[in-house]
């Protein structure tokens, strides 16, 4: 049986450079006051083998962006020292070296068009592109260019699911189905409930 679409989930990591900057409750608070719900929450460090996972990226996605990487290096009068393709999973390899860095936040959060909400709430992939009152466009100013040039992770502060298909397949890798809660918030009323049954006394 599909879920009802105000129990779409989505996966949000707090990575490693907004735990340490204290922005975990900052970050929090926009999407918590959506009306999105919280339905797991934990402070971890994650291994590698969950961060290669996490990526899930194939041969393809590898050589586009590493030729990506090459034509930046060559822009800049640097050495092009490996094939493309290299260069692609140097990228997931950085992004694994930073997440085991330090402690993450993983979350699930819940609610109608969850992965939409927070995608919008996010903002792009990189920071000094993405629009003004998002997270990434707020918080940090980090570059696709700069962290090419220095061989390592793009420092967005946070990860959250493209799709709801990809966020439960996410899920399953940072939490057990013991670890996911199911609750009522008295403002459910408010956002859902169709002909508000229950405000007035």
């Amino acid at each position: 049986m599909e879920a009802h679409p105000k129990q779409e989930q989505t996966l949000v990591i707090i990575k490693p450079d907004g735990v340490q900057r204290s922005l975990i409750g900052e970050i929090i608070k926009r999407f918590e006051r959506t009306g999105l719900k919280f339905v797991a929450m934990k402070l971890v460090v994650p291994n590698e083998d969950q961060c290669w996972k996490h990526y899930n990226k194939d041969e393809e996605w590898f050589l586009k962006k590493g030729t990506r990487i090459a034509a930046d290096r060559e822009a800049h009068g640097l050495p092009v020292e490996k094939e493309p393709l290299e260069y692609g999973k140097d990228i997931i390899q950085a992004n694994v070296d930073f997440f085991l860095s330090g402690p993450v936040v993983a979350m699930i959060i819940e609610g109608n068009q969850a992965v939409g909400i927070v995608t919008k709430i996010v903002g792009g992939t990189e920071p000094t592109t993405s629009d003004v009152g998002t997270i990434r466009g707020d918080f940090t100013l980090d570059s696709y260019a700069l962290s090419s040039l220095d061989n390592r992770s793009v420092r967005n502060l946070i990860h959250c699911s493209d799709s709801p298909e990809e966020a439960q397949r996410e899920i399953a890798l940072w939490f057990n189905k013991d670890e996911i809660l199911s609750y009522r918030l008295v403002q459910d009323a408010i956002l859902y409930d169709v002909n508000l049954d229950g405000i007035l006394e």
